[in-house]
């Protein structure tokens, strides 16, 4: 969604909770803010913490068939339990890697609901990796990788009364269809990794909305880390960027995960911490303040054979919140393809060792 419906939703969404027990109008629109930040109803997936739960191409297209095999990743995630109509997000993805061939595949399906407006697409993905060196089981590769989308994106006005007529709310609900690319490239080098990628490359030219839409949705998302350590104890810290470039808006992910190897799988838990570098300030009691996003979120998860299974829940600290209750998402994970243990790399990488 862009930024000027974006926040024209939540401003009257905030309007009908809030302002009763607000004692001052500014903090509407300093929680309006917030609202926009932390529920990131943008087109396309929202980069919530997938990537946490080794979920990396649902954000770089360039990691489709990183390794040999392939993998599969269900999530869901539900923001405010207690908050009618609050956002939530459902994918469902899968990527390989051509038998033989130094090309990758991958799928994304995925629906994204927020409010009056909701969303559906499908994305399919081509990635290329180059390989450097001459043995197979030392990780030096450079991948690149484009995905192409199509969404339907919806807005339900069929809820919306007004005392007086308002020419710009239809009371119908209204559907649209458009494309748009992702692109990015990704280098791993052992336990070291780097991903740079753009989301919605393209304009979109919705006109979904009576009122003006702005087709600049490009989001930029940087992401680099390392996974340390020996035996059955590793440590990965890992940063990741993101800017849209419309609304200037800018992120950082601060993150750490934990691995231990145990007899039946892999134990792994971890923590992120995101933090918004745009604040807005507010008046309360006669004072000025200023608040911007801060996100914190833990992760737990396991590896059984196959099977992955991961719980994260993200709370947003501050004094102006729309509700006390996290957010929460689960992610189920089934790996395939890579049955030869001479195919896996001589490196700890869970990314390309299944």
């Amino acid at each position: 969604m862009s930024a000027f419906t974006r926040y024209s939703l939540y401003l009257t969404k905030a309007m009908q909770i809030c302002i009763p027990s607000m004692k001052n109008l500014s903090l509407v629109f300093i929680f309006c803010f917030l609202s926009w930040q932390t529920s990131h109803a943008q087109e396309g997936i929202p980069v919530y913490f997938d990537y946490l739960s080794d979920n990396y191409y649902l954000v770089h297209p360039s990691m489709a068939g990183i390794g040999e095999g392939g993998k599969i990743r269900l999530t869901a995630r539900k923001q405010w339990f207690d908050v009618d109509e609050a956002p939530n997000l459902q994918t469902l993805n899968f990527h390989y890697r051509v038998s033989g061939k130094p090309s990758g595949l991958g799928a994304i399906i995925f629906n994204d609901a927020n409010g009056y407006h909701s969303q559906t697409g499908l994305k399919v993905t081509y990635a290329h990796h180059l390989r450097f060196g001459s043995d197979a089981r030392f990780l030096n590769q450079l991948s690149f990788g484009l995905s192409t989308g199509f969404i339907q994106s919806s807005l339900d006005e069929t809820e919306f009364r007004s005392v007086i007529p308002d020419p710009v709310v239809t009371g119908v609900q209204t559907s649209v269809g458009y494309f748009n690319v992702d692109f990015g490239m990704s280098y791993n080098y052992l336990e070291f990794y780097a991903h740079a990628t753009v989301l919605n490359a393209l304009g979109s030219g919705r006109d979904l909305y009576t009122a003006i839409e702005f087709d600049n949705l490009r989001r930029y998302v940087m992401q680099t880390g390392y996974y340390f350590g020996r035996g059955d104890w590793r440590i990965e810290p890992s940063v990741l960027f993101q800017f849209t470039e419309f609304t200037k808006e800018k992120t950082i992910d601060f993150n750490a995960k934990v691995y231990r190897r145990m007899d039946f799988g892999t134990l792994w838990g971890g923590l992120s911490f995101r933090r918004g570098f745009d604040g807005a300030q507010f008046l309360a009691n006669g004072q000025f303040g200023e608040q911007r996003l801060q996100l914190f979120t833990p992760i737990a998860g396991v590896n059984l054979k196959n099977w992955m299974f991961s719980y994260n829940y993200s709370y947003q600290s501050g004094d102006i919140r729309l509700d006390s209750g996290g957010f929460h998402q689960i992610t189920i994970g089934y790996e395939f393809g890579q049955t030869d243990s001479d195919s896996r790399l001589d490196c700890f990488c869970p990314a390309a060792n299944y």
